[in-house]
């Protein structure tokens, strides 16, 4: 059970009711995630979701490497909701499953494409060390160019947010599935 309860939608400040109305009406559709911990603070919640939509849905990067990021983000930080809810989307955008299994068992995948050779190098070194060597940032910048490493940063970034939401405040996976990460 989350630390923070469910809210209410028709008991919302007319703030929190904007945000969650920009949310629902958006290319989520619902309110998931960290977004019942955020609405607490509807500003936050707002700039929030709008970089989360740009990371998500608008990055540079084509959603078989956003989603391959997210899940390293997740696996790092064991957030199982964060898992829960982008497994099945990198599976839909292309991330094999021997790879998504790999990293669920904390292994380095074997990756087929240079690309996704790259981001996972620039991944791993941002979350391990908060810093990309000299070779591991010029092999992202040949294969990502510079606007998409600025993007897979800041997507590493806001997933970080999101998995220390969720881990922080204790919220379960959704319709009371097992936990995926050990």
């Amino acid at each position: 059970m989350s630390r923070l309860p469910e809210l209410d939608p028709t008991a919302l400040s007319p703030e929190q009711r904007q945000v969650y109305d920009d949310i629902v009406s958006g290319p989520r559709g619902k309110i998931q995630g960290p977004f019942n911990s955020w609405l607490r603070s509807p500003k936050l919640c707002s700039r929030a979701q709008q970089l989360g939509a740009f990371c998500r849905f608008n990055s540079s990067l084509p959603p078989r490497l956003s989603e391959l990021a997210i899940l390293i983000v997740a696996r790092h930080t064991t957030c199982q909701v964060e898992w829960y809810l982008h497994r099945p989307i990198a599976l839909d955008a292309g991330v094999s499953n021997d790879v998504i299994e790999a990293i669920k068992a904390n292994e380095k995948p074997a990756l087929v494409e240079e690309d996704e050779r790259a981001l996972y190098a620039a991944v791993s070194e941002l979350l391990e060390t908060h810093r990309m060597s000299e070779k591991v940032y010029t092999d992202a910048l040949a294969q990502l160019d510079e606007r998409g490493v600025v993007d897979l940063v800041g997507i590493v970034g806001y997933y970080i947010f999101v998995a220390l939401t969720l881990n922080g405040f204790e919220v379960p996976v959704p319709d009371g599935a097992e936990s995926p990460l050990s």
